[in-house]
């Protein structure tokens, strides 16, 4: 039961970070980083294709071996935090969404930020 768990959950996480490229408040690296740490639980299968997929292989890959977040991967996320944060003050959105929205976008960009950019020479 627990593998099919991880396994519709790390189908929901593709689908979330697949939306999150055309949605700027939804984040795609971190969803199809879930997705590939679930799928190893559960269908191998499924994680060696995300691995070698032509759009999240390489993402996946970086973070793997190298523990990194290219800069265009940071900089678009940065472009899109930017914008949701932007929306939330223009919309009517209550204080305590903009509060633990806000808190939860600064948090990724703090992760996004502290990681390297490129790869280690020495790895």
């Amino acid at each position: 039961m627990l593998k099919l768990f991880y396994l519709l959950v790390a189908w929901l996480a593709v689908l979330l970070g697949t939306v999150g490229i055309f949605l700027p408040l939804l984040p795609t690296t971190p969803f199809i980083l879930l997705a590939v740490i679930l799928f190893s639980k559960s269908s191998p299968r499924f994680a060696t294709w995300l691995e070698q997929h032509g759009t999240f292989g390489p993402l996946i890959n970086d973070w793997q071996r190298h523990g990194v977040v290219s800069l265009k991967a940071k900089c678009s996320a940065s472009v899109m935090v930017a914008i949701s944060a932007g929306l939330m003050l223009w919309m009517d959105v209550p204080w305590f969404a903009r509060i633990a929205a806000g808190t939860c976008l600064l948090a990724v960009m703090i992760f996004l930020w502290t990681r390297p950019s490129v790869k280690n020479s020495s790895s």
